[in-house]
């Protein structure tokens, strides 16, 4: 039986076209303003810092760092301090009331009777720890970060490999058969089976393909936790 369940967000819990249309757009437009505005302030010091590293910038190019981060952006690049970056706008935006985060009603639904029933869910995602509790935490049903009991993202390791989810069945302390992951990406769910977790592929438009690999569902009342 399922004690522990790890859910991806973006295209399971959430929709793909929030992040694309609403999320990355707001960071991208917002982008230059923040960097320029707080650019002196420790915590994003040190993100910008990170990324003139890994772009091989001078320390003090803001405004190459800046094209880097909107470069980064269009190309849905998963790099850990965009990722820290775009967390900071999105609290700006999420605190000024510019949007609200999406969750599916299946999604909340099941989640909350899940959380009821004593399973313990915990979040994996691209976007970082922030970027996630900002999303639950400004959704139409209020905030419902109560609901998880952790939270991890790329800090971990990628999410398309296998190290990454023995890392976290290391901390969530359960055996991994236990342990049932939720994701819209066959890479993401054939590297957590690999590590011995349960799977749930997330189809959410069309028919649901036919995946030897993976159990299939095109919306969380589906799932069966077994």
């Amino acid at each position: 039986m399922i004690s522990m369940i790890l859910t991806d967000i973006e295209g399971t819990t959430s929709s793909i076209s929030f992040v694309h249309e609403v999320l990355f757009p707001y960071a991208s437009t917002h982008l230059e303003s923040f960097v320029l505005h707080n650019q002196k302030v420790p915590e994003v010091r040190t993100q910008l810092d990170e990324v003139a590293n890994i772009a091989g910038l001078a320390l003090s190019d803001t405004p190459g760092i800046i094209k880097q981060l909107v470069h980064w952006i269009a190309d849905d690049q998963k790099i850990t301090p965009l990722k820290a970056i775009q967390g900071m706008i999105w609290q700006q935006g999420y605190k000024n009331g510019d949007f609200k985060g999406h969750i599916y009603e299946d999604a909340y639904k099941a989640l909350t009777h899940w959380k009821e029933s004593g399973v313990q869910l915990h979040v994996y995602s691209s976007g970082s720890v922030t970027a996630q509790k900002l999303l639950f935490g400004h959704t139409v049903y209020g905030d419902i970060n109560s609901l998880f009991s952790g939270h991890f993202d790329t800090l971990i390791g990628g999410k398309k490999e296998t190290g990454s989810y023995r890392k976290i069945i290391e901390q969530l302390n359960e055996p991994a058969d236990k342990i049932l992951f939720l994701s819209d990406i066959i890479e993401e769910l054939d590297a957590a089976k690999e590590a011995g977790m349960q799977t749930y592929w997330l189809v959410r438009e069309g028919n649901l393909p036919i995946q030897p690999r993976h159990r299939t569902a095109q919306y969380f009342g589906d799932i069966t936790l077994n």
